[in-house]
């Protein structure tokens, strides 16, 4: 069975919902012969510079820097309850074009889930920027991968269809924001829902499947 994950790497429930997926996918007695992929969604494919994100979510919203503070509180109390350390506080906001691209090429080195990782954690948890190419090279360097393949292929552009792709697959599908769950394409689960969801989205696709 595939689960396709729509996210974006600065997406806070998008890493969020990763951990409750994980969760749920330790209890599933079929875990062995589950594959995850890793979709790309970009929450500002417009996005010309890079921002701090309390300012880029209080215009967006129209609300006050103090909104935000106590928007990205809940968040990160929420992130807490799957073992997880955030720190918004300095964290940047912009578009997330060439991260996607690293992730969808770490996939044909067998190396997605960990960059994937390694750039939730960085972000969220260290406030660690993900938008230069400098910023991805560190990213990979941390998991053992070369920095000059990755910059071979930041230079390049390479994957940038497959990026539109997925978005443009995301909207047919009918997701409006990420993280976005499909199994098999035949089961959606849109949100970081809590993990009985996950659990009873497992069990339902794989009786489908069987």
């Amino acid at each position: 069975m595939i689960i396709d994950v729509w996210s974006d790497v600065v997406c806070p429930w998008c890493f969020i919902g990763k951990r409750r997926l994980e969760s749920a996918l330790a209890q599933f007695d079929h875990k062995e012969e589950i594959v995850i992929r890793h979709r790309a969604f970009q929450l500002q494919p417009d996005a010309a510079a890079t921002v701090p994100t309390g300012k880029h979510l209080a215009e967006k919203y129209g609300v006050s820097t103090e909104q935000v503070k106590e928007m990205q509180a809940n968040v990160c109390a929420v992130a807490d309850g799957e073992g997880l350390c955030y720190n918004l506080d300095e964290t940047l906001s912009g578009n997330t074009l060439d991260a996607h691209r690293a992730l969808l090429w770490a996939a044909t080195i067998g190396k997605q889930d960990q960059l994937l990782e390694a750039m939730y954690s960085g972000y969220f948890e260290n406030s660690a920027p993900l938008f230069s190419h400098q910023d991805i090279c560190v990213m990979a360097e941390s998991i053992g991968i070369p920095s000059s393949d990755v910059m071979q292929v930041l230079e390049s552009d390479q994957f940038h269809s497959e990026v539109i792709a997925d978005r443009d697959l995301a909207a047919q599908l009918g997701a409006t924001g990420v993280p976005f769950f499909v199994f098999d394409m035949k089961f959606g689960i849109s949100g970081a829902q809590p993990l009985e969801h996950f659990i009873e989205t497992f069990n339902s696709a794989w009786a489908q499947k069987a």
